[in-house]
């Protein structure tokens, strides 16, 4: 009788240590951010907020990583920025989404043509987001946004070196509003020609 008692402690106990240990799992609402290291939990707070009127937003890349590696951040210092040269091929996204629509391909297209045709000059692709979410997370998202398009560049011949990136989330919208019609002119990659000093 005594043994019974003995062996079911032992039993229940093994099993309440199993259960305390638990299993790894993966901690959820992860971001994944440029640069981060897989499985980092992001800092308190950073989650974009849910709630209102508002669609949530996701708090996973949608989309892969671009590959290859950035510029340096200093590789064009000093060149002549042109923001209106190439303001007719800005390309939109749709929400939450970094990837290149099939009927925006066609004006990245045209911005490698232009390079083709200037080669001592390079471009600045700018990444934005809608006001939606938080500024961490739009900051990446509009990384994203900014890498798709250097890519695909890359993948038309142009040569990395010539495709800079940047990112200013929802901090630079092209148009005012809280609705669908501002958002959507708002998730957006703009172009910015570079050219060298004094050309």
């Amino acid at each position: 009788m005594k043994l019974n008692k003995f062996t079911n402690l032992m039993v229940i106990g093994l099993v309440l240590c199993v259960a305390a240990v638990g299993c790894r799992k993966k901690p959820v609402g992860v971001t994944d951010l440029p640069g981060s290291r897989a499985g980092k939990v992001p800092e308190p707070g950073s989650a974009p907020p849910v709630g209102g009127n508002q669609p949530p937003v996701s708090t996973t890349p949608t989309e892969p990583l671009a590959g290859t590696p950035s510029n340096p951040a200093d590789l064009h210092a000093g060149w002549i920025k042109d923001a209106e040269a190439l303001r007719s091929q800005t390309v939109y996204f749709d929400f939450d989404r970094s990837v290149l629509k099939p009927g925006e391909k066609p004006k990245v297209a045209a911005v490698a043509d232009y390079l083709k045709a200037n080669s001592p000059k390079a471009v600045l692709v700018e990444g934005n987001c809608d006001e939606r979410g938080t500024e961490e997370y739009n900051r990446a998202l509009g990384e994203r946004r900014a890498l798709a398009a250097r890519e695909e560049l890359i993948r038309l011949g142009i040569d990395s070196t010539r495709v800079d990136t940047i990112s200013y989330g929802k901090d630079k919208p092209a148009v005012d509003g809280h609705d669908e019609a501002a958002w959507s002119k708002n998730r957006r990659d703009d172009f910015v020609v570079l050219s060298p000093p004094g050309k």
